[in-house]
This record gives structure tokens, C-alpha cells and sequence, in this order.
């Protein structure tokens, strides 16, 4: 049976969900959380390419429920949407990490923790399957304390990010800081740490932190087949398409234009995932449809958790959960695997 959505009095609540949160989050955090790179060509175009997917329904298949339970790298969840690692929570809520953690929880979703957190690995509630997004310092070796805390803190995985040398240039620059204390920026890092990141990053390193963490690792920021087979040959688990949600290099692909490519170079050799532009639970049909074991959103659960803490992290996920529960009913779906058959 299709869950129930929350009736929302006022509108459409996903609809209204970035103003609420506009009005919530202050303006420079703001400005700096929507800010994609350059013009902003790659960032806007995003979710008009999720948007594009036209699907072919599929009838007389005896659907009459769909079952949106799966696994991530082994972990169970109730759906395969998640939450993607963003910065910036503690500057969006004063829970930051920590609620964003038990929304997830209560929606019984994955989410990634950003390395920048604000909030100790070790007091995020045990409520949900997380993993640790990482940037590897220049010398490498200072982040091995870093995934250390967090695979004793409960972290089932480490999700390396390629795509970012340094952060690329965005203009969001010129709004006024007054008021945001950025004091919890690297909370995990140790004092030694530069804050600079590694730009000359190579197969090896997948490598050496795979035997680091000791935990699978997924590769995040890749765009292309041929990338997503030197991640695995390097001895990554999984492989993470994104492209940074468009901040890093403007008139990047979009990640729906670059998932069906890696989908296929990996054949069945890994999971894949994705994050870009996802909205709606039609959009993350379209990514499952292309291929994707889950999806994760970024800036929709920042929102969310600038507009209600980790209620309104938990109202999202379980919003989106039920837009794809009719998405796949309505598809003759009766779990996310059945959506490969659909484009």
C-alpha cells in the first residue's frame, strides 16, 4: 500500500521547501550553499536533465505493492534514496550533523558525513547506516586519524572525493558573514592539518585509503566509463557519480547524462550511485532507471534541515519515499531493481 504523504495546509511542501528554507538559513550561508561554479551553467542545468527521462511503463506484471527496502554496500534501508555529504550543517542548524543524522534515522536512510563536519564522528547518533566523505590532506597520512574516529564511531564505508583539487571558483562572494560562527569548520581534523587538500591524486591513494579505513570505499565525482574502471582496478568497492552539484568545473556533464555511461562500464562489477538535481521521487526513478543502486540528496536536505532540524530532514526523505513508492507502483515496478527496464 502507498504510504501517505503528510498533508501540508499550506502547499505543496517538497514545492515550497527552498523558499521556507531561503527565509531560514542566513543569506551568506545561503548564497554559498547555492552557489554553483563559474556561471552556474552545469548547477542550473541539473535538474531539467532529470526531468528529460521519458519512461515506458510496464503493465500485467501483477504488481500490486511496491517494496522499496534494499542494500547499500550491504547495509539495509527502507529506501534508495539518501542523504548526500554536505558542509556547512552547523552554520544551517545548530544540531547540524546531529540532526541531520536522525532525520535520516528516522526515515531509515543512509547518509555520508562531510570530513568538514562541525560535529565529533563519535557523538552522531548511532540511528542510520553513515559513511565518511573524504578530502585527503596533502600529506596523507594526517587524514589517517580522521577515518580512524570515524570507522570507530560506526562508519560503514569511506567515499573519496576526486573532483575537488580545491574548491572551484563561485560566485558568492561580497555577502556579509556578520553573525555565522565557523568556529566547528574541521571539528575532526587534527591541529596539525593544513586545511589544504591533495591536487595530485592518483590510483594509489584509492588504494592506500581502502587499507586505511578498512571499511569498503566508494569513489565520488566521477563522470566517466573509463574513470570508473581505474577506480575499481585501484581497488574501490563502489563508484559515486556527482559532479559536485555543479561547483567545481561549470559545463561539466550532468550526472544523468554521465550515469547510464558508468552504469555501463561497470556492468556488474560494483554498486554505482548518484547525486545532482535529484527533486522529486520521479526523478529518482529516472536514476534508477539509469542504473543507480541509490540516490542521494544534497541541497534538498539542507533545506530541509535549515526549514525544521531533523524533522524536516526526516519529512523529506519520507516525502520523496512516497513519490517514488507511487512512481514505482504506477510503473509496474515492485522494487527499485524492476526500473531498469524502464527507459
Amino acid at each position: 500500500m502507498k504510504p501517505e504523504p503528510v498533508p501540508e495546509p499550506d502547499g505543496y511542501w517538497l514545492d515550497l521547501l527552498r523558499d521556507k528554507a531561503r527565509r531560514s538559513i542566513h543569506p551568506a550561508v545561503w548564497a554559498y550553499l547555492e552557489a554553483g561554479a563559474g556561471l552556474g551553467v552545469t548547477a542550473a542545468e541539473a535538474n531539467r536533465a532529470w526531468r528529460a527521462a521519458r519512461f515506458r511503463p510496464r503493465v500485467l506484471r501483477g504488481v500490486a505493492g511496491a517494496d522499496q527496502r534494499t542494500t547499500i554496500l550491504g547495509a539495509e534501508v527502507a529506501s534508495p534514496i539518501a542523504v548526500a555529504p554536505t558542509s556547512m550543517q552547523p552554520a544551517v542548524h545548530p544540531q547540524g550533523e546531529r540532526a541531520m543524522a536522525e532525520g535520516a534515522g528516522q526515515a531509515g536512510c543512509l547518509h555520508v558525513v562531510s570530513s568538514n563536519a562541525g560535529t565529533p564522528f563519535k557523538e552522531l547518533p548511532a540511528t542510520a547506516p553513515w559513511w565518511l566523505q573524504a578530502y585527503l590532506p596533502p600529506d596523507r597520512d594526517l587524514f589517517r586519524p580522521v577515518v580512524e574516529a570515524a570507522v570507530a564511531a560506526g562508519a560503514q564505508a569511506v567515499a573519496l572525493t576526486v573532483d575537488t583539487p580545491y574548491p572551484g571558483s563561485k560566485r558568492s562572494a561580497g555577502h556579509d558573514w556578520t553573525g555565522v560562527d565557523l568556529g566547528f569548520w574541521r571539528r575532526n581534523y587534527p591541529e596539525a592539518d593544513t586545511g589544504q587538500w591533495k591536487t595530485d591524486l592518483v590510483e594509489d591513494d584509492v588504494a592506500w585509503l581502502r587499507d586505511v579505513a578498512g571499511v569498503p570505499l566508494v569513489v565520488k565525482g566521477v563522470l566517466r566509463g573509463d574513470d570508473a574502471l581505474r577506480c575499481l582496478d585501484a581497488g574501490a568497492d563502489a563508484v559515486y557519480v556527482s559532479n559536485h552539484g555543479g561547483r567545481q568545473l561549470d559545463r561539466a556533464v550532468t550526472t544523468a547524462a554521465a550515469l547510464s555511461e558508468v552504469v555501463a562500464a561497470v556492468e556488474d562489477r560494483a554498486e554505482v550511485y548518484v547525486d545532482g538535481g535529484i527533486r522529486s521521487g520521479v526523478d529518482v526513478l529516472a536514476a534508477l532507471a539509469l542504473g543507480a543502486r541509490a540516490v542521494l540528496v544534497g541541497r534538498p536536505a539542507l533545506w530541509a534541515l535549515g526549514v525544521d532540524g531533523a524533522r524536516g530532514v526526516a519529512r523529506l526523505l519520507q516525502e520523496l519515499t512516497a513519490e517514488l513508492q507511487e512512481a514505482l507502483e504506477l510503473a509496474g515496478c515492485a522494487s527499485p531493481a524492476d526500473a531498469r527496464y524502464l527507459l
